[in-house]
């Protein structure tokens, strides 16, 4: 090495970090490498995407190739220094001291940190080209043998570690949460459509007794009630679709459309006997049933109604494929606001809430974070929560929110007044 001269050994060193730096920047970027959106290029015909997605199925010879690489170049770019050390220092113990250092700043510097740190902030730009000159690099038939011949140790080390490496491509499956959060953070998704998302992702959680409309608030009419009752009932009927019942409520004979009804009325005049055969068979499901089955279900049936039933096959509530699709993408349609709505602002900013109002409606529309895990209705909350029918005017709080009961009923609370968080710090008992 004494007859190379000192510009040739600074110029063989130049090149080793810079073929250190590759292998570095190489192995960062791939590893950086968005999986979904290489999946996507590889689907998209992109040559270098199929490569780098090859190189990642094979860990083990991908990192075995660049980490030769590295090694076999940080060798021997720390003798180059060291003989440029000796070159200018001489055969002494401050020279090696010197090299030792120079050779590791040197490695660290432009071989490690600055490549890695550019290989992370753009992963695709430099894993799909590198791509290429790995895969020839595995191709070469010496660096196979080499690789072959390192990796019989570390599976045989691996072995007597019991660890045993997953099969298959290492591709990674997202959970529920994760793709929750993954919905949430994406920049590039419309508010609208990110709401939407997630509620899709919530109807496996969410039971139809969660949107359900309560047995005391089904629109119901009476087929053995006189027929003048029957079609003003059904003139002036808020929902498209009325619970058919005989006698009792509990005998339900069936669903009625109200606008075929309203047609029959019209064109040739209502009789019993038409009515009846325009009920349609009621459809029954249990209560828990998730809304996604349900989903199914009336897609399955062909239908748009069901009626839930609880164990003992009483009548519990109706829920409809609208219901389902608002839980999804938010009231699109109503035919009775105050129905609908359940609650109507007041001019001090606080609401009057119907008792009956669903707390997932509370929430969702007014901001409200009432608990979901218990009772399904503010009514039931509030009853719950004093264990006692309170009286008019009783005020109390339940956890940020301060209400005051406006209208009791036989055993239910009629109508609330809900004040929002802060408003009303005063006046307001806990129970």
């Amino acid at each position: 090495m004494d007859a190379i001269s000192v510009s040739t050994l600074f110029a063989a060193l130049f090149v080793l970090l810079i073929v250190s730096a590759f292998f570095s920047i190489s192995e960062t970027s791939m590893m950086a490498l968005n999986r979904y959106r290489l999946k996507h290029l590889t689907q998209g015909g992109h040559r270098g995407a199929r490569l780098a997605s090859d190189l990642l199925a094979r860990t083990d010879k991908f990192l075995g190739v660049v980490l030769l690489g590295n090694n076999v170049i940080n060798a021997a770019s720390a003798l180059l220094v060291g003989e440029i050390a000796r070159r200018y220092l001489g055969d002494s113990e401050f020279a090696l001291l010197i090299a030792t250092a120079a050779a590791a700043f040197a490695i660290l510097v432009f071989s490690e940190i600055t490549p890695k740190v550019i290989g992370a902030a753009y992963p695709e730009r430099i894993a799909l080209p590198s791509s290429y000159v790995l895969t020839s690099l595995l191709k070469f038939p010496l660096t196979r043998w080499i690789l072959w011949f390192v990796n019989l140790f570390v599976q045989a080390l691996l072995r007597l570690l019991w660890i045993k490496p997953p099969s298959g491509s290492g591709e990674h499956k997202l959970s529920v949460e994760e793709l929750r959060t993954l919905v949430l953070e994406a920049g590039y998704i419309p508010h609208k459509h990110q709401s939407i998302l997630l509620n899709l992702f919530d109807l496996e959680a969410i039971t139809v007794n969660d949107v359900m409309v309560p047995r005391s608030q089904i629109e119901a009419i009476d087929l053995d009630a006189p027929l003048d009752d029957i079609m003003h009932q059904i003139s002036t009927a808020y929902h498209r679709r009325l619970l058919v019942y005989r006698g009792q409520p509990d005998e339900v004979v069936g669903t009625l459309r109200v606008r075929n009804a309203l047609n029959v009325m019209q064109r040739d005049g209502m009789t019993k006997d038409r009515l009846r055969e325009m009920v349609r068979e009621p459809y029954f499901v249990p209560t828990g049933t998730p809304l996604f089955s349900q989903l199914q279900n009336f897609q399955e049936h062909q239908d748009r109604v069901s009626l839930v039933v609880d164990e003992y096959g009483e009548l519990m509530g109706l829920v409809t494929l609208e219901d389902i699709l608002e839980e999804i993408i938010g009231e699109f349609t109503t035919q009775s606001p105050l129905q609908a709505r359940g609650f109507a602002k007041q001019e001090d900013g606080s609401y009057l809430v119907e008792g009956s109002a669903l707390l997932r409606e509370l929430n969702r529309k007014l901001g409200c974070r009432f608990p979901l895990d218990g009772p399904k209705t503010l009514n039931g909350l509030i009853l719950e929560h004093l264990r006692d029918i309170p009286e008019p005017n009783t005020s109390l709080k339940i956890g940020d929110h301060h209400l005051e009961i406006v209208q009791t009923q036989d055993r239910i609370v009629k109508a609330v007044r809900l004040f929002s968080t802060g408003e009303r710090d005063s006046g307001a008992t806990e129970a």
